[in-house]
């Protein structure tokens, strides 16, 4: 990247952290100083250091014992009446992905889908707002008092209308460190989460689910793990994991014993390597496979039960409805201003009935989606079965907001085909997050 570019670049980072200070600092909702020292620690912490590259690599996994038993995030507090409207703290962050995603992501968007690669800049921009420890108690050193699905969903919805694919690159750690948070031992906390709390940059990690084959189902993984005393043994291939050539610490999925289990796996072991793989969408997050040939790693490496990979699994898929909300919602606000704009025979577009209706169209499903992601989401901050409003968000997903790409697509008639505009690369994103498994996770 050009040095004015960069200069540029960190200049709207710098203004971004001000603003949100202010904004903070703010709202009678931080009652806890603890979490609210946190929050503005990260938000004053990137509007003083501006960016800096991402220096992860290279950095060990020190083992660590827990003192006690592991910390959970509470249980979200019900309301006296159903309500899906953010509250104060919720704003708040939503605001800070918000600044984020049209300050730095939008504009970053289409190079990083060319180059297939997040400038270090955007990556350190994000760290530093800390939005990766939405999912980590305050009592790890997160940001989280209760745990929140509906917290999660609206920040991934905020970077996805950014680019979903550098959102992915983005929320990708977090979804290791929430992984971690929620189902993970104290010793597993105490070893691992620390490399995503302190003040260096969070490790580069993902967690990966996919699979390489036709009808893939996660809850019936190819990739296996036998045990061998006190190690298990992993046999497999994972396919579409976010930046795993730089990566350094996976949470893999695996059958163990006949049942589908997460295992924690760390880079530079024997057996384990990275193989490119180049997706249609998301091409930013530079994809790629992951192999498994006689991977050993402790027993203790065991995260979590059987419901807790279930419990993963649901929650990865409403992560990417909720990704598809926000680049659905970008499509519709470009789309909704091209058609005023453009002109055919002395009269904007937008004023034909097929062009109006497509559009009308388009809002309906992206706000159709949005409702189901924030009921779904909603339901499992209050300890509630959500799988039926799941399983609506990825048929939502999968169908129709595939259908409001496409439709970005053809509004534009030619200009659609090309990457002037962004709709083309909104379009193949759309088409993953209807089918992608882990990854991401509320």
């Amino acid at each position: 990247m050009a040095s004015t570019d960069s200069t540029s670049l960190a200049d709207k980072g710098q203004r971004l952290g001000l603003r949100l200070i202010a904004k903070a600092g703010g709202l009678p909702g931080l009652k806890d100083p603890a979490v609210r020292a946190k929050v503005e620690r990260y938000l004053y912490k990137g509007a003083v250091t501006g960016f800096k590259a991402q220096t992860a690599a290279g950095r060990a996994f020190q083992k660590t014992t827990g003192s006690r038993g592991p910390a959970r995030a509470a249980t979200t507090t019900p309301r006296q009446q159903f309500d899906l409207t953010p509250t104060e703290d919720q704003q708040m962050i939503q605001g800070v992905a918000r600044k984020l995603a049209d300050e730095v992501i939008r504009p970053a968007g289409a190079k990083a889908d060319a180059e297939r690669a997040v400038p270090d800049e955007v990556l350190s921009a994000a760290a530093e707002m800390g939005l990766h420890l939405v999912g980590v108690p305050a009592e790890l050193e997160g940001i989280a008092e209760e745990r929140s699905a509906v917290t999660a969903a609206l920040v991934l919805e905020e970077l996805a209308r950014g680019d979903m694919g550098i959102a992915t690159t983005i929320m990708a750690p977090a979804a290791v460190a929430t992984a971690i948070a929620s189902y993970g031992d104290a010793d597993q906390q105490a070893t691992y989460l620390p490399e995503f709390t302190g003040d260096n940059p969070p490790r580069a990690a993902a967690v990966a689910l996919m699979e390489p084959q036709p009808l893939f189902d996660p809850l019936a993984p190819r990739t296996t793990a036998r045990r061998e005393g006190d190690e298990l043994v992993l046999d497999g291939v994972k396919a579409i994991v976010p930046g795993a050539e730089s990566a350094e610490l996976f949470v893999v999925s695996a059958l163990l014993d006949g049942e589908p289990r997460l295992v924690i796996v760390e880079a530079g072991l024997a057996g384990l390597q990275v193989e490119d793989d180049p997706a249609m969408g998301i091409r930013a997050s530079r994809t790629a496979r992951l192999h498994l040939d006689g991977v050993r790693v402790p027993v203790a490496n065991i995260l979590g039960t059987t419901e807790d990979h279930l419990d993963a699994v649901r929650r990865a898929r409403l992560a990417w409805s909720a990704a598809a909300v926000g680049t659905g919602q970008a499509v519709l606000d470009h789309v909704s201003q091209y058609v005023t704009e453009r002109k055919a025979f002395g009269e904007p577009i937008g004023y034909r009935q097929a062009v109006a209706f497509t559009v009308a169209d388009m809002a309906i499903e992206v706000a159709a989606l949005r409702l189901v992601v924030w009921k779904a989401a909603a339901r499992l901050d209050r300890g509630e079965d959500a799988s039926a409003e799941i399983a609506q968000a990825r048929s939502l997903t999968s169908q129709y907001l595939t259908q409001v790409g496409s439709n970005g697509v053809q509004l534009l008639g030619g200009h659609g085909f090309v990457k002037e505009f962004d709709n083309e690369r909104w379009y193949r994103d759309l088409r993953g997050a209807g089918l992608l498994e882990g990854t991401l996770l509320v």
